[in-house]
C-alpha cells in the first residue's frame, strides 16, 4: 500500500508533534510516524520538563523566553483543546548558582537584551528567600566514592541569579498529546508502531518504507527520531556534511519527598546547582525531581543502540544525585530505594540541536536535542517550517541563513545557530547549554 503526502515527518515526541503541527497549520498534508504506541512516549516522558533560559547564546535565550510566553498561553498556542486535558505550566521561579562553568555575565547582558526578568542575590538573600538551601561552595562536583565529597567542608559561599519565570510543564507526555491533537485539527495523519526500515531518494527525498511493508511517500522527509535519529540518517545516506554529530545517551531524573518547607504554596522552586552537579524541582504533589548535569566526576552511559539500555533506575545514579541534593538541602530525606524513570537523549557534540536541511534535498532534521530542548518545543516547529518553506522555495538555506521572527516577544532569531556545519564548541555542556 502506498500513501501520499507533503511532509513525513519521522518521530512523534513533542519537537515531532510541534513540527507535525507547525507544517500542518502552515497547510502542508502531514504524516508523523513513531515506532512508539503514542505521541511522546519516548525521550519526551523521561523529561524533567524544566523551562529556563539561561543559555549563552542570543538564540538559545531568545527561544527559551519566547517558548515560555507560548507555554503560558497553551491552549491559544495550539489553537484549541484537547479531550485528554491540556499540560500546565507551573511558574516557580529559578535559581542558577554560580559556578566557574556558568559566565553568568554573558548570560545576564542576553537575558538583559531579550527581556528576561532577574536578580541578582548574594548567599545572605539566598537563605533569606530560600531558607532550607545551605549555601556553600564545593566546585568542582565530586563522586560519592571520594572522600573529598564527604568529608571536605565548603570553600566559601555561593551567589547566584533568581528568574521569577521559570518552572516546569507537569505532564510533557499529555503536552505531546497536545501537539498532536492540535496538527489532527489541520488535517495531520498520525501513525504509531510504525518504525521506519528504509528511506528512498532519487536525487531528492521520495519517501520511506514502515515495517509493515507499506510505503509513504512525499518531496519532503524531517528526521525527528531522537535517539534513533543516527540510524534513520543512514538509511538516509546523509551525514557527509556534518561537522556535529549525535549519538545516544542514557539518563535518569529520580524523585523523592520535597522536604518540609520547600512548597509552601505549591510546587518549590528550580534549582539549577552546578556547583554539586545536579538540578532540582518541586512537583504539584510535594515531591521532587532531581536530575544531574552532567559533571565530570560521572561517567556518561553512552549507548551503541538507543533500544538496548537498563529501563529502570539504578541505584549508583541515585545515589549520586540524590546525595547531593541532600547537600544542598540539608533537610532532605534520601529514601533507600530508588524511584525515577529512565530515558535517552539524543545527544549532539556541543550539547546544541540541529535544526537543518542536508545535504540530500527534501530531508530535513531537528535532531541532537541533547535534553534541554523540551522547553523549546513551541518554537522548533515553527524553525524547522521556516527552514523546509525557504528551501523547497530554493532559497539557500547554507549561504544565507532563514532567520525567524517570534510572534509574542518580537525577536529575531538567526537559525544557522543551529546549523548542521557549525563550529563545535567542545565544552558546549558548560558554555552553551546551560549558560
Amino acid at each position: 500500500m502506498r500513501e501520499s503526502f507533503d511532509a513525513i515527518v519521522i518521530g512523534a515526541g513533542v519537537i515531532g508533534s510541534s513540527v507535525t503541527h507547525a507544517l500542518a497549520a502552515d497547510g502542508w498534508r502531514v504524516c508523523a510516524v513513531d515506532g512508539g504506541p503514542t505521541a511522546g512516549s519516548g525521550s519526551t516522558s523521561a523529561s524533567s520538563a524544566v523551562v529556563r533560559f539561561n543559555y549563552s547564546t542570543f538564540a538559545g535565550v531568545a527561544a527559551a523566553w519566547e517558548s515560555r510566553h507560548a507555554w503560558q498561553d497553551w491552549a491559544g498556542h495550539l489553537g484549541g483543546s484537547d479531550d485528554a486535558g491540556l499540560a500546565g505550566f507551573f511558574t516557580t521561579g529559578g535559581l542558577t548558582l554560580d559556578t566557574p562553568r556558568q559566565d553568568r555575565t554573558r548570560v545576564l547582558s542576553l537575558f538583559d537584551e531579550v527581556g528576561v526578568e532577574y536578580e541578582d542575590w548574594d548567599a545572605a538573600t539566598i537563605r533569606e528567600r530560600l531558607p532550607l538551601l545551605e549555601t556553600g561552595r564545593y566546585y568542582p562536583p565530586k563522586a560519592l566514592s571520594d572522600d573529598d565529597f564527604w568529608d571536605a567542608g565548603p570553600d566559601g559561599e555561593l551567589t547566584g541569579y533568581w528568574t521569577p519565570d521559570s518552572g516546569f510543564i507537569d505532564d510533557p507526555q499529555l503536552a505531546a498529546h497536545n501537539l498532536m491533537t492540535a496538527a489532527r485539527r489541520h488535517g495531520a495523519t498520525f501513525k504509531f508502531r510504525s518504525r521506519v526500515t528504509a528511506v528512498h531518494s532519487s536525487g531528492r527525498i521520495t519517501g520511506v518504507t514502515l515495517a509493515d511493508g507499506s510505503e509513504l511517500s512525499a518531496p519532503v522527509v524531517v528526521n525527528v527520531a531522537g535517539p534513533h535519529s543516527g540510524a534513520v540518517n543512514e538509511l538516509a545516506g546523509v551525514g557527509e556534511s556534518f561537522t556535529v554529530h549525535t549519538r545516544p545517551l542514557r539518563q535518569e531524573v529520580h524523585e523523592v519527598r520535597a522536604p518540609e518547607g520547600y512548597s509552601p504554596d505549591g510546587p518549590g522552586p528550580l534549582v539549577a546547582d552546578t556547583d554539586l552537579g545536579t538540578y532540582f524541582r518541586g512537583t504539584p504533589s510535594g515531591g521532587l525531581i532531581v536530575g544531574g548535569t552532567e559533571p565530570e566526576c560521572d561517567e556518561l552511559q553512552w549507548l551503541e543502540d538507543p533500544d538496548a539500555y537498563h529501563m529502570h533506575p539504578t541505584q549508583a545514579l541515585y545515589a549520586a544525585q540524590v546525595y547531593r541534593a541532600a547537600r544542598r538541602l540539608p533537610t532532605l530525606q534520601v529514601p533507600g530505594a530508588p524511584r525515577g524513570v529512565a530515558g535517552v537523549y539524543d545527544v549532539a557534540d556541543d550539547w546544541t540541536p540541529i535544526y537543518d536541511r542536508t545535504e540530500l534535498p527534501g530531508y530535513y532534521v531537528a535532531i541532537g536535542t541533547s535534553g534541554n530542548q523540551f522547553k523549546n518545543a513551541p518554537v522548533v516547529g515553527q524553525f524547522l517550517t521556516a527552514i523546509i518553506r525557504a528551501c523547497e522555495n530554493g532559497h539557500d538555506h547554507d549561504q544565507d541563513p532563514v532567520h525567524v521572527a517570534l510572534p509574542r516577544t518580537g525577536h529575531k532569531i538567526d537559525l544557522s545557530q543551529y546549523s548542521r556545519m557549525r563550529p563545535v564548541d567542545g565544552d558546549g555542556a558548560a558554555s552553551g547549554v546551560m549558560g
